[in-house]
């Protein structure tokens, strides 16, 4: 089975998990949602590429936004368009490749959300298409959410869940990644891509793309969220308030579990 089959069956059969992901995480979430509400508004066209069953989707047509949420798992867009009909929302979805957007017309979307394919092209090459992809369907001076797991993910994800992965060979190899400061394209919660916090902004210098933001998508709170998330709501949503106005230090990205870039198409 090739590694997008990997991909695809894997959302396929965890459609309810994903869903719930952003409950989990919700850090992660407001922080993203606050972005788009500094520029995306009510009417205006949104691409949500890869965006599973559809969290953001929902999110973007509650405000108002034509959204058409595109992923590779057909059942996920399944999950996505049920809802959007239990809610009374307008939403168009689609199962599509990331790498071939050939059957949407270009020139047309306002904002594309491209959070989700980036964490499984595992070739620089299939990253640079899907980018290129987008930006045919992007209008003159549209903008695009890119989103990344950083290369220090999994091992926040093995130090808080699996301390004991240290003294295992083969994941020793894939922890020591970091000491090189390397990318890491290998086996994570399906077939994954982890990128460098500093090979971001260099990946995006071959597009044609005004950089606007650079953001640790859980700011300095990823370690201590499920803390966080049993405290009263204006408790956290004073600490996101924090934690949104540092999120773009630099200092912080290595504390990332996902990198969010934000461009405008030249």
């Amino acid at each position: 089975m090739g590694s997008i089959e990997i991909v695809r069956k894997f959302y396929d059969e965890t459609v309810d998990y994903e869903w719930e992901r952003l409950e989990r995480h919700k850090v992660e979430f407001e922080l993203t949602k606050r972005y788009m509400n500094r520029y995306i508004k009510p009417e205006d066209k949104v691409l949500d590429l890869g965006g599973g069953p559809g969290k953001y989707s929902l999110y973007l047509a509650e405000l108002g936004c034509d959204v058409t949420l595109a992923d590779l798992s057909e059942k996920n867009v399944e999950f996505a368009l049920n809802k959007a009909n239990e809610q009374g929302l307008a939403l168009k979805g689609f199962q599509v490749d990331a790498r071939d957007l050939s059957t949407i017309g270009d020139s047309q979307f306002d904002y594309i959300l491209c959070m989700g394919p980036m964490y499984h092209l595992k070739s620089e090459e299939d990253r640079a298409k899907t980018i290129r992809e987008c930006l045919k369907k992007l209008k003159p001076n549209g903008m695009i959410f890119v989103a990344f797991i950083s290369s220090y993910s999994f091992v926040w994800d093995y130090l808080i869940c699996n301390p004991e992965f240290i003294l295992n060979s083969e994941r020793k190899l894939e922890l020591n990644k970091i000491v090189d400061g390397n990318d890491f394209a290998g086996k994570g919660f399906s077939d994954n891509f982890y990128v460098s916090p500093k090979n971001v902004l260099p990946f995006f210098e071959q597009f044609n793309l005004e950089k606007l933001h650079l953001l640790n998508s859980e700011s300095f709170l990823y370690l201590r969220e499920p803390e966080l998330l049993k405290q009263k709501p204006d408790v956290i949503n004073a600490w996101l308030d924090l934690a949104e106005q540092v999120c773009e230090h630099e200092d912080l990205l290595s504390m990332a579990e996902h990198i969010m870039y934000i461009g405008k198409k030249r």
